[in-house]
């Protein structure tokens, strides 16, 4: 039995067309509403869990894997399937065009898929969605990319050869070969040339592990845990408090989850706390808390901590894994971090809205979502809530500004105009061996996944003398 047919229970699309009887496997639906969620706006992560809540781990996992690395290979699949549609891709439907990237990834990036399933299973999605115009469009250009993969136009890597010969120059054939942005490409060459760019983008494209940290208890007593359960761990990079799960866990399944005693959170997160070094005891107010990783991770370091967030949607996923992790002693309010009404406190957290250039290999939707513009525009909005929270911090206490971002204008820019126009805050950065020394730059906190292996992140501490 292939793992197509194992890890999927067929069902009738019901939903599609009552009338109609055929069999489609409930992963391969799954995967086509993710798509779909996203074109609305959702964000890849929560649409996941919506539409797989009902689905078994091991489809799941397959689901994963299809809608992830679907979209970590778009632009080459786009790329694949551009010439082989008459127009284009971009002239289709957006949802049959999501459909055929789903049925070419199959095809030529999931080996344990029999060609035959990843064809017929798309023609009869198509088919339900669209009619059977559109099926027979998606069974003309699947078989064709089925006959054609293994010709030597195609052999280079998986079928790609002839589209990286249609580039018009370097950056062109990376963005194809990588599946990201060329405009962003230009961007990192720029910052830190074409080698560094290319380790950036094979980090984007590997799958992230999941990383987690204990909570009201140990680090050793967690990995104790999890290894009498057969959970054999890892250190995480560059963060002691971290343990790296291995590939296939169900991390919900784990009783130290279902307890409350661990959450998820990568080195890169979990670093801007710990670069924070905030006293224990202090009150600290994270302002833009949902859903809730750095709030724990205060929790965890012995804060008193009041946690907002402007939405209230947001807030329901805050407050529903505080709920989890039995974290009853947090202040939760619904507030708008470019106006808190809240009194002086010792120290504040802002991990401001961000383009998440450094999360890429976490968010592969992310890529896909960014446009030019937000590099111009999402530096306002960070200005204008590390002014607003600054307001926050009582003399003498602790101002930290964060980003998930790799992005000079997000990062450095943002923070040196804000100091050349307070002078009543000067950065400062923790005491030596608070974090590794590698990810110091002239004070900062920097992770770069190209040069550390993890999530990216960017943080200043700043105090206020006055």
């Amino acid at each position: 039995m292939t793992k197509d047919s194992a890890a999927e229970a067929p069902v009738t699309l019901a939903a599609a067309s009552p009338a109609r009887g055929a069999l489609i496997t409930e992963s391969r639906i799954a995967a086509a509403e993710i798509l779909t969620s996203l074109r609305g706006g959702t964000l890849l992560d929560a649409a996941f869990e919506r539409v797989t809540t009902a689905l078994d781990p091991r489809d799941r996992r397959w689901v994963q894997e299809l809608v992830y690395g679907l979209l970590r290979s778009r632009g080459w699949i786009d790329a694949i399937l551009a010439p082989r549609i008459t127009g284009g891709h971009a002239r289709l439907d957006a949802d049959l065009g999501d459909l055929l990237r789903l049925g070419a990834y199959q095809l030529l990036s999931m080996g344990s898929v029999p060609a035959y399933a990843a064809i017929a299973q798309t023609v009869e999605l198509a088919k339900r969605r669209h009619g059977i115009g559109a099926s027979k469009l998606v069974n003309a250009v699947l078989r064709r990319i089925d006959r054609e993969r293994d010709l030597p136009s195609g052999a280079s890597p998986a079928g790609t050869a002839d589209a990286l010969d249609r580039a018009h120059d370097a950056v062109e054939r990376l963005a194809v070969r990588t599946s990201q942005p060329g405009w962003l490409l230009e961007r990192w060459i720029a910052a830190w040339g074409r080698e560094a760019t290319e380790r950036l983008t094979a980090h984007n494209n590997g799958e992230a592990p999941i990383i987690v940290r204990p909570f009201g208890i140990t680090t050793a007593e967690l990995r104790e845990m999890l290894a009498e359960r057969d959970v054999l761990t890892v250190p995480a990079p560059l963060f002691d408090e971290g343990l790296q799960l291995p590939p296939g866990v169900a991390l919900t399944q784990l009783g130290a989850f279902q307890r409350g005693q661990l959450f998820v959170q990568d080195s890169g997160s979990g670093l801007v706390v710990q670069y924070a070094s905030i006293t224990p005891g202090s009150v600290a107010a994270d302002l833009c808390a949902a859903p809730g990783g750095k709030t724990l991770a205060l929790l965890q370091a012995g804060a008193r901590v009041i946690a907002s967030d402007r939405s209230a949607n947001r807030l329901q996923r805050l407050n529903a894994n505080l709920e989890r992790m039995h974290a009853t002693h947090v202040d939760v309010r619904e507030m708008d971090a470019t106006a808190p009404t809240l009194e002086p406190v010792d120290a504040v957290l802002i991990d401001v809205p961000c383009t998440g250039t450094g999360t890429f290999r976490r968010h592969p939707d992310a890529r896909w979502r960014l446009r030019v513009s937000d590099i111009a525009l999402l530096p306002v909005l960070q200005r204008d809530i590390l002014a607003a929270a600054s307001s926050c911090v009582k003399p003498g206490g602790l101002l930290i500004y964060s980003t998930c971002s790799l992005e000079h204008e997000e990062n450095d820019a943002v923070v040196r105009e804000f100091l050349a126009e307070d002078d009543s805050f000067v950065l400062e950065p923790p005491a030596a061996g608070v974090v590794p020394d590698v990810v110091l730059d002239k004070g900062f906190l920097r992770v770069l996944p190209q040069e550390h292996g993890v999530d990216g992140a960017f943080a200043a501490r700043m105090r206020r003398i006055r």
